[in-house]
């Protein structure tokens, strides 16, 4: 796992490709590079899933409304949240110039769903009918209190910049599955209603210290989610070869030169656009999904960024070998107009991310692909600015938030740890993010202890020095 072993095989594939022709080199190369950067050592032992897709919501939605269900709050209407409860923690400084902390219970009704009983908000109805397929976790816990730190806690395990985003690791651990799609892709969707709150940076899904091979690649919106997929007019597809051939054999003897990973990435990036001309056109060709597809995941499905045809794309990218799908939907941070607001971001993601499990399921691939929905903390039992019994905001709240996760070594039908009556604080069985992102690890069959990098003298890994397999939720 350390670089001087990704010297030695680049080192040995450049003295061995050079004897080969140019096209050969640059496919062995590129193959090799598609590979395990563990060279075999991964998976540690035997997975449950080999593939994950992360339904990211991003802005951070209220569990009061959605997941955890908290009925005796209607009580406490408009009262003071009290000290025993609050324990002096953070707050942020949006309310830290209020005179009160005014308690706001849901105005949104919660049912218990399936065999389980498993109380699912009435927001979600679609969310409902799969209650027996999802493991919720209601004891979630971040220490980052503001967007920034805490999206990019839970996406690369550190507030800080500069980290490998988790599906990184995961590709640098595992490799890919595909030949001719990268193994870690991302999509971005916008709430129907335009509004996008907190910006998402490309960094997000960067690969860091790690190569830069690993780094997600970002698929657009609209109806073009790759550019440039034709060859400029004038090329063939045999020039087009001819093209690459010439420009592997200079990037081959620079690489022999200086043994620069970042060449035997360049090398390995321009093989895989090549055979991405190939594999993208009919990938992102949705027209030909029949229509019990589209009652499936709903009408918005046809639409292209849609969170509905993002969610039927990564069905699309898993079943043909993607590693990991990174999936943004955007819009969660209210603050203010909770009601309104909540129902629209809730009418985007409900059907489609139910439809999701319920397709992966009848393919074949939900018992082998690990399916988290969820945002990087959750809201504040009091409001935030006025408090009416139609109206209310909720602040970011990183001390108690629930998610939820299906498929791929995940027990379904469960719920897994609890809150107190304000859902302010954890009374059972806390789930921090480091032990989210061990537990994601270990059921692809790695030891998140085991994956690491060497980089400027200390051995890094996703969980930092923290982080316990959350055994209670394993089938």
């Amino acid at each position: 796992m350390n670089t001087p072993a990704l010297l030695n095989r680049r080192h040995f594939l450049t003295r061995t490709g050079l004897g080969l022709g140019a096209m050969a080199f640059g496919q062995l190369l590129a193959k090799a590079l598609t590979s395990s950067d563990g060279a075999g050592l991964m998976p540690h032992f035997k997975p449950r899933a080999k593939r994950v897709i992360f339904l990211f919501q991003s802005g951070g939605p209220s569990q009061l409304e959605l997941l955890d269900h908290k009925p005796l709050l209607t009580k406490h209407f408009n009262a003071d949240l009290p000290d025993s409860v609050r324990m002096g923690q953070r707050i942020t400084g949006m309310v830290s110039g209020q005179a009160r902390l005014p308690v706001a219970p849901s105005k949104f009704g919660f049912k218990a769903c399936g065999q389980s009983g498993r109380m699912i908000g009435d927001l979600l109805p679609y969310t409902q009918k799969i209650a027996d397929d999802i493991c919720v976790i209601n004891s979630m816990n971040t220490e980052a209190i503001n967007h920034d730190p805490a999206i990019t806690f839970i996406q690369t395990g550190s507030q800080q910049p500069g980290r490998p985003s988790m599906g990184s690791w995961i590709d640098y651990g595992l490799g890919s599955q595909a030949e001719n799609l990268p193994a870690f892709v991302v999509l971005v969707s916008v709430p129907s209603n335009g509004t996008a709150d907190q910006g998402l940076l490309s960094r997000l899904w960067g690969s860091g210290f790690l190569p830069s091979r690993h780094q997600g690649v970002k698929l657009r919106g609209g109806t073009e989610p790759v550019l440039y997929l034709n060859d400029p007019k004038g090329m063939d597809r045999a020039g087009r070869r001819d093209w690459l051939n010439a420009l592997d054999t200079l990037n081959q003897r620079q690489l022999a030169n200086s043994h620069d990973l970042e060449i035997a990435t360049r090398i390995a990036q321009y093989e895989m656009a090549f055979r991405m001309q190939a594999s993208m056109p009919e990938l992102i060709d949705l027209s030909k999904e029949p229509e019990s597809t589209y009652k499936l995941y709903g009408e918005t499905a046809r639409t292209p960024g849609s969170y509905a045809a993002n969610c039927l794309l990564a069905r699309r990218l898993t079943e043909r070998g993607v590693r990991f799908v990174q999936l943004y939907h955007r819009g969660w941070d209210h603050h203010g107009g909770l009601p309104e607001r909540i129902q629209v971001l809730s009418k985007d993601v409900d059907q489609a991310s139910a439809a999701l499990i319920t397709d992966l399921k009848q393919r074949g691939l939900l018992d082998d692909t690990l399916v988290i929905w969820g945002g990087e903390f959750g809201r504040t039992v009091y409001s935030q600015g006025t408090l009416t019994a139609d109206n209310y905001g909720r602040d970011h709240h990183g001390r108690a938030f629930s998610i939820w996760l299906a498929g791929g070594g995940i027990r379904p039908g469960i719920s897994h740890g609890n809150t107190d009556d304000f859902s302010f604080n954890i009374t059972e069985n806390p789930v921090h993010v480091h032990d989210l992102q061990a537990t994601i690890l270990h059921c692809l069959g790695i030891d998140h202890q085991r994956l690491t990098y060497s980089f400027q003298g200390r051995q890094f890994r996703l969980t930092d020095v923290a982080g316990q397999v959350v055994k209670g939720i394993l089938a």
